[in-house]
């Protein structure tokens, strides 16, 4: 939490001025009353108020504290969703992308979560499709049209090679599209696959065109060091590649994530939603704070009202 005006916080010191007051004379009383007669009858028919007799100086104290932090004019992090924004999914769709180590197989796993992630964007979204092997294309230019996007996600098929360079410059120009200049709106790519870059421009021009964009690129490494595909009668191993795709992810200031099934891909997705669907802002809390301070001093009323010793 932030303040406006946080100069206006010296008001406290008066605050705790009369806190340090009240107690002295809280003492005082107490030095007072032992020397007075008769003190022993006196406390024998008067009501024991204990820890009550303070309950309203400190409730009255408390919402001196509140209305000084409300006059500072208080701001805090909300999370808001955004009103719009650009998404461009990118899905690696190389023969890697068969294996089996995830059930039934990363592919079919890949492209149902990615449906249920596209499902659950907000409407407002423009949302994107790019599919890479060897080459990427933009297979659905960022649209609202979600159905439109999730029956090409679900067309998908595979072919040879791993263009994770060229996905990434396809998401951009997939982005471009959408942007007038004027105001552009945020935008995000995530990415998906299992392994590195085998062909095509390399990642590290394709995170400078990212970071010029201001687009960041979060990643997904799908699978584990098991998988295996079977290309022309031979096993071939086709363990995730999780340090090329985290560097991709920080390089162009995205968020990296790992998955090696089904529900953990999901549970990614459900956590990129979240993050994508909203932005970070400050607000201003006076109302709050002095709502609160409000409720303090209608506290320190009540418990006068309930504990006056002539109500006992």
């Amino acid at each position: 939490m932030s303040f406006a005006s946080p100069a206006r916080l010296w008001l406290l010191v008066l605050v705790a001025a009369l806190a340090v007051a009240y107690v002295l004379l809280q003492r005082r009383r107490s030095r007072y009353a032992v020397r007075l007669p008769g003190l022993a009858l006196l406390a024998a028919v008067a009501p024991r108020l204990g820890w009550r007799k303070h309950v309203a100086s400190a409730a009255l104290l408390l919402s001196m504290v509140g209305a000084t932090a409300a006059f500072a004019e208080p701001r805090a992090s909300v999370e808001v969703p955004r009103e719009q924004a650009t998404l461009v999914v990118a899905l690696d769709v190389s023969l890697s992308m068969a294996a089996t180590d995830v059930d039934p197989d990363r592919f079919t796993a890949a492209k149902a979560a990615a449906v249920d992630f596209v499902d659950g964007l907000p409407a407002r979204f423009d949302v994107g499709l790019v599919a890479f092997s060897g080459t990427a294309s933009v297979a659905v230019t960022p649209t609202q049209d979600h159905t439109a996007v999730t029956a090409a996600i679900e067309d998908l098929s595979l072919g040879n090679g791993t263009a994770i360079g060229e996905a990434v410059a396809s998401s951009l120009t997939a982005v471009a599209s959408t942007r007038t200049g004027v105001e552009d709106v945020p935008a995000h790519v995530v990415l998906l696959s299992d392994g590195a870059n085998t062909v095509g421009r390399s990642v590290g021009a394709a995170v400078q065109d990212a970071v010029a964009a201001g687009v960041p690129v979060s990643t997904i490494a799908y699978g584990t060091q098991e998988g295996e595909v079977q290309i022309d009668r031979q096993r071939i191993r086709v363990p995730v590649d999780a340090p090329a795709l985290a560097e991709l992810a920080a390089d162009t200031g995205g968020t990296a994530y790992e998955a090696a099934s089904g529900d953990e891909l999901e549970d990614v997705y459900d956590d990129i939603g979240s993050t994508v669907g909203t932005t970070t802002e400050s607000r201003e809390v006076s109302a709050g704070m002095a709502g609160l301070a409000l409720l303090s001093a209608v506290g320190a009323g009540a418990a006068a009202l309930a504990w006056s010793p002539r109500s006992l």
